[in-house]
């Protein structure tokens, strides 16, 4: 016998996803999204008006967007037309305008176009629109998961007033769940409960998505056999069944993507290991390339620790080599290494304000020719060298710093200019480059060389104790 013979509710529910039935038919029915929608606001007063103008749908996977569109497809008098980002093409779209400006032009109908997963349009198909947009042949309804501010046209953006939605809530997302189970579109002919901590881990698990979690009650509704009742209960073991892994929103080329490396850059330079680590973790359980991670804390090493702790750099190319080399899951915890080192260690943006600075004055200002004396002396003084990179004698101006004492020569410049690029911070071992850096422009400016100026800090020098590390990257030193 077929469970589904005669009965055209539970035919419906065996052919078409539990969340697509469930959409709902007026603006009340959307859950979640009070902040554009909620009495009295600017969208649902538009929406009930049918007055409706160019649109764009913004926000996470499973959050309303479709049904919204949905519901002004139900509510409005204008003709509703849709297609996709993925499927459409140009010529698809120039049919579907074509027949909208007939419309209007024969008929007095207006058009409201919707087009899912718009941010797929290439520049050149969002061009198409363009014009058809602003002339009014086409009302637009875009949906994307994808900031329009990057992957929309400005010129459409300008044209279309933006509405994000968020995520919904656990409790958004029990509210669809309970009414799958009573409404007769959805769970009721199949006679379904469900305990609640069962309702409570979809809602968890699906991290905002009610297509997940709607989706994952259906599955385990048509899996579990029913009782002597007839009754199909489900448990907390059968939803963890039938969602398995926690869905964790992330695209890996895209807006998630970049606000997830941000956040977890962001907090090593600002000395959290506790957040980075969880920034990591997030990566790497959404499926993110380790490689990327490591190559992103090499980058950070110099960038925003620098000379503070010469090691990190160090630290971090290794565990760049370490990860090519062993892959997960274990690569996860050399990350792990390298990220709590570099959250924890003295932090210093010197080097990298200094070749930005000394960027600048390249880009900007007149090229400061290299001082004779610093110029190639084997090219100078080589019998093969082209006449006009000859400079009999001048060679021998160059005075060679390891034949003074401290190997250092206070008398030759360097740079014929005072601007000074690095300024050495007072952070773990910077300081003591700091001080020598100092004393070297004392005796500089003491012989009346053109000196690279003075030495900056970021902050008040603290010559207190050093630790550990600082104490080793000392001793070294001195004893070099």
């Amino acid at each position: 016998m077929d469970l589904f013979e005669g009965n055209g509710a539970l035919e419906k529910a065996h052919h078409e996803p539990l969340a697509a039935r469930m959409r709902p038919d007026t603006v009340d029915g959307i859950v979640g999204q009070d902040h554009i929608l909620g009495p009295g606001k600017l969208l649902r007063r538009a929406v009930e008006a049918d007055l409706l103008g160019s649109i764009i749908l913004y926000g996470p996977p499973g959050c309303g967007k479709t049904s919204l569109a949905e519901v002004i497809a139900t509510t409005t008098r204008r003709r509703f037309e849709r297609t996709s980002g993925v499927v459409a093409n140009v010529e698809t779209l120039r049919t579907l305008i074509k027949a909208a400006a007939h419309r209007k032009e024969h008929e007095g109908t207006e058009t409201v176009l919707f087009i899912d997963e718009i941010h797929r349009f290439t520049k050149s198909q969002q061009d198409v629109l363009l014009p058809h947009v602003e002339k009014g042949t086409v009302t637009l309804i875009g949906a994307t998961t994808h900031n329009p501010l990057f992957f929309i046209n400005g010129p459409l953006n300008s044209r279309s007033q933006i509405f994000e939605l968020a995520p919904l809530s656990e409790e958004a997302i029990l509210v669809l769940l309970r009414r799958s189970l009573e409404d007769d579109k959805g769970l009721s002919p199949l006679h379904v409960t469900a305990d609640e901590d069962a309702l409570a881990h979809l809602a968890r698990v699906s991290e905002g998505d009610a297509r997940r979690a709607l989706n994952a009650l259906e599955i385990a509704a048509l899996t579990t056999t029913p009782d002597a009742q007839g009754i199909v209960h489900i448990t907390r073991g059968c939803a963890e069944d039938s969602i398995q892994k926690k869905a964790v929103l992330y695209d890996h080329d895209e807006d998630l993507h970049y606000d997830t490396i941000s956040a977890f850059i962001k907090s090593v330079r600002g000395s959290d290991p506790d957040a980075a680590l969880y920034w990591l973790a997030k990566m790497l359980y959404a499926g993110e390339d380790p490689r990327f991670i490591a190559r992103r804390l090499v980058i950070l090493a110099s960038e925003d620790i620098g000379n503070a702790d010469p090691r990190g750099l160090t630290i971090a190319v290794s565990a760049m080599q370490a990860v090519q080399f062993v892959g997960m899951p274990e690569a996860r915890i050399i990350l792990a290494q390298a990220t709590t080192y570099l959250a924890c260690a003295p932090k210093s943006n010197a080097a990298y304000l200094g070749i930005e600075a000394a960027t600048t004055d390249v880009n900007t200002s007149r090229t400061l020719e290299v001082p004779e004396h610093l110029r190639n002396i084997h090219l100078a003084d080589s019998a093969t060298a082209a006449p006009d990179r000859k400079i009999p004698g001048k060679s021998a101006d160059y005075s060679y710093p390891h034949d003074h004492k401290e190997h250092f020569f206070a008398d030759q410049q360097y740079k014929p200019s005072s601007t000074v690029y690095y300024k050495p911070s007072n952070q773990g071992y910077e300081d003591t480059i700091a001080r020598r850096l100092e004393n070297w422009r004392a005796k500089r400016d003491a012989k009346g060389v053109t000196s690279n100026g003075k030495k900056g800090t970021t902050g008040p020098r603290d010559h207190g104790t050093p630790g550990p590390t600082e104490k080793t990257l000392i001793a070294e030193d001195r004893e070099a």
